[in-house]
C-alpha cells in the first residue's frame, strides 16, 4: 500500500469509533475480539477528546493530546484496553497494556493502580500494514 492509503485506513479506524470515544482501562485477559464480552474489572474510564488522535503520516496515527485520569475507579493491574464509541457500549478496538518500554499496544506510566490514584498513557499508536 502506498503512504496516502495506510493514512487514510489508520484516519478511518478514528473515524469509525467515533468523536469522543470512551477508553476503557480493564484487568485481566483480553477478549478474542472486540465483538466478544468485555473481560476483567474496568479500572478506569477516560472520556476522550473529540478529535482523540492525531492524522495518520508515514503509516502511524499516534494519540493526540495528553491521556491522563486524575482518579481510578477500581484497584488492580491494567491489562488490556477497549475503545468503544461515545456511548461506552460499542467496542471499536481492543489491545494490551504494559508499563511504558514493555512493548504493550498501549503503555501506561503505571500499571497497578490503586483506586483514586492519577496516570497517564505514555504512548498508544497504531501502524498500519507495510509502514
Amino acid at each position: 500500500m502506498s503512504d496516502a492509503v495506510r493514512n487514510a485506513l489508520l484516519d478511518a479506524i478514528e473515524v469509525t469509533i467515533g468523536a469522543s470515544a470512551k477508553l476503557k482501562i480493564r484487568t485481566g485477559a483480553q477478549p478474542a475480539t472486540c465483538a466478544t464480552a468485555d473481560s476483567g474489572t474496568v479500572l478506569a474510564t477516560l472520556d476522550l477528546d473529540a478529535d482523540w488522535m492525531n492524522a495518520a503520516g508515514s503509516g502511524q496515527k499516534t494519540f493526540k493530546g495528553t491521556w491522563t485520569d486524575s482518579s481510578a475507579d477500581n484497584p488492580g493491574t491494567a491489562a488490556h484496553f477497549r475503545l468503544y464509541a461515545s456511548d461506552g457500549a460499542t467496542c471499536g478496538m481492543q489491545g494490551s497494556i504494559t508499563a511504558t518500554g514493555n512493548g504493550g499496544d498501549m503503555t501506561l506510566d503505571n500499571i497497578v493502580l490503586a483506586a483514586g490514584q492519577s496516570f497517564s498513557i505514555t504512548a498508544f499508536t497504531l501502524t498500519a500494514p507495510g509502514a
